[in-house]
């Protein structure tokens, strides 16, 4: 298989991954983890496998209204034709505004392997980008993500 076509079934593994969050969606989100999968949150939870992510999310979902991402794939760096990284950035409206809020800006990183011919997640790890000092760095992501 050649590199562009295993990069677009990484991507895809990885707006799966949004568009179930959009959704609000923890079982479908869930089963696109491994049975060892991990998922590192935006305050830094860090929750092994499909039970504790489903459970987790569940109760996030439940409890808060999640604002959906809004994202842009950076990189994709194949590791193999079995794994690969996805590297991106992330931003979100709050329920009740119009516009992306820059202090929910977020770099996101997955870990991608394929199992039984099926690319799965093995690491998503979700990290604020808050560039302390550095607003212009903010200001720049948030306008990229606008486009």
């Amino acid at each position: 298989m050649d590199q562009t076509t295993i990069k677009a079934e990484v991507i895809e593994l990885y707006q799966k991954l949004i568009h179930a969050w959009n959704d609000r969606n923890a079982e479908e989100m869930t089963e696109l983890y491994t049975e060892t999968g991990e998922q590192i949150g935006f305050d830094g939870s860090l929750l092994t496998g499909p039970n504790e992510i489903s459970t987790h999310l569940g109760e996030i979902f439940a409890k808060h209204p999640t604002p959906p991402f809004t994202s842009k794939v950076k990189d994709v760096r194949l590791l193999g034709e079995e794994s690969a990284i996805l590297r991106a950035i992330a931003g979100m409206v709050p329920p009740g505004k119009t516009e992306l809020d820059p202090e929910l800006n977020a770099h996101q990183t997955l870990t991608a392997v394929k199992i039984d011919h099926q690319w799965k997640v093995e690491l998503f790890q979700n990290t604020p980008a808050q560039y302390h000092g550095r607003p212009d760095l903010v200001e720049e992501m948030t306008e990229e993500l606008k486009k």
